[in-house]
């Protein structure tokens, strides 16, 4: 998993993003990550699925992850190697999900105001998103301890797993 304290690029995009537009439904046909990440805004950004890099952020407006709950566009995501997302407000069951597939996820109000390409960062611990190309700070809602870390440990599969063996 990418370190979302480490400064990268934002690919932004606006209000009610939903999940068949961030994993569109009609390449559904695997639960593989990387095949997932092939598509991820096929529709939307085409361009988002070959140039994103390992450690990217996306950031959105209101509502991100409206639609569906199945699990394949936060997959598509990971798969994409995107560190994390900001969003002005996400679709519950969306947010559940990255918090459920270890990716970092940061409620932030001000997430307008980071434009595409700046390069930004996320401290999960404080809920500052850093703008680097700025030198701007935005207050975001941090994760609660017991979320942050099924983060850490790579989602809740990874943190039970852990946990039935003792590891954690």
């Amino acid at each position: 998993m990418s370190d979302p304290n480490s400064p990268a690029r934002a690919w932004v995009f606006g209000d009610d993003i939903d999940t068949d537009q961030i994993a569109p439904s009609r390449f559904i046909v695997s639960s593989d990550p990387d095949e997932l990440a092939q598509h991820a805004f096929n529709d939307l950004r085409p361009e988002f699925a070959t140039e994103v890099e390992d450690g990217e952020f996306v950031v959105a407006g209101e509502n991100f992850g409206s639609g569906s709950s199945r699990e394949q566009a936060p997959l598509a995501l990971t798969g994409a190697g995107v560190a994390g997302i900001v969003s002005a407000s996400f679709a519950r069951i969306f947010f559940r999900n990255c918090i459920n597939l270890g990716l970092p996820v940061l409620i932030c109000p001000e997430a307008d105001y980071i434009s595409d390409g700046d390069d930004i960062s996320m401290d999960l611990d404080s809920g500052v998103v850093e703008n680097h190309t700025t030198g701007e700070r935005y207050i975001a809602e941090p994760l609660p301890p017991f979320l942050q870390e099924l983060v850490e440990q790579g989602g809740l599969k990874a943190y039970t797993k852990a946990k039935l063996s003792g590891e954690s």
